[in-house]
């Protein structure tokens, strides 16, 4: 991904909010067979506070990824969208697309079968919620014998990465006045190619940023 110092990220907290909100990852490796990209729920170590990560991998992308014995490029997509000349003003324009993503590289180890189901566990508490009828990995029909077997069919990773780049484009280059047209533009629906959640991001990063002045 390429950097500018205007867009990017460089602070740990907002980094791990982006991921720790945008779990679904795309993993990429290189190997013999070129490169090769999996999409699977990944989460932060939560026994550390820096950009460690966990997951897991079903066992034919464990092969495919040859993974533990070389590098994986993880992929986190935050909040994105079309963002039309239009909102610009009357002066010369052309589109663009703001978008928030965080790049982690490292070598992953792998997780002993009693650390991944701990992770495939969390997992599942993550995504299945607090409703009444919320089915756990533990929750009965499933039983110790069932839920084992699953395990073996993944294999777990941990992840500390020796490179990040992080990047946060959501129009800083424009004037304050621009960047709210934009705002509002994209809270109303006029912006046919945005997820929801990117106007509440520029607001939050111009507001930190007209906080700093």
């Amino acid at each position: 991904m390429r950097q500018n110092p205007s867009f990017a990220m460089t602070d740990l907290v907002e980094i791990r909010r982006i991921i720790e909100a945008n779990p679904w990852a795309t993993i990429v490796s290189a190997g013999d067979s070129g490169l090769v990209a999996s999409h699977y729920a990944v989460l932060l170590d939560d026994s550390r506070s820096d950009l460690t990560i966990v997951g897991h991998v079903g066992r034919p992308d464990e092969q495919i990824h040859d993974l533990g014995s070389g590098e994986l490029l993880v992929i986190f997509q935050g909040p994105h969208g079309y963002i039309s000349p239009r909102w610009y003003g009357k002066g010369p324009a052309v589109p663009t697309w703001n978008f928030i993503a965080v790049h982690l590289s490292g070598v992953p180890e792998l997780l002993s079968a009693e650390e991944n189901l701990v992770v495939l566990d969390r997992l599942v508490d993550r995504f299945e919620g607090e409703g009444p009828d919320s089915r756990r990995l533990w929750s009965a029909p499933n039983d110790e014998d069932f839920v084992r077997r699953l395990e073996r069919g993944t294999v777990g990773f941990r992840l500390t990465p020796t490179r990040v780049a992080a990047k946060r484009k959501l129009s800083q280059n424009r004037p304050d006045d621009v960047v709210d047209t934009i705002i509002t533009a994209l809270a109303s629906g006029d912006g046919a190619y945005s997820d929801p959640r990117l106007p509440a991001e520029m607001r939050r990063d111009l507001d930190t940023r007209k906080a700093a002045r």
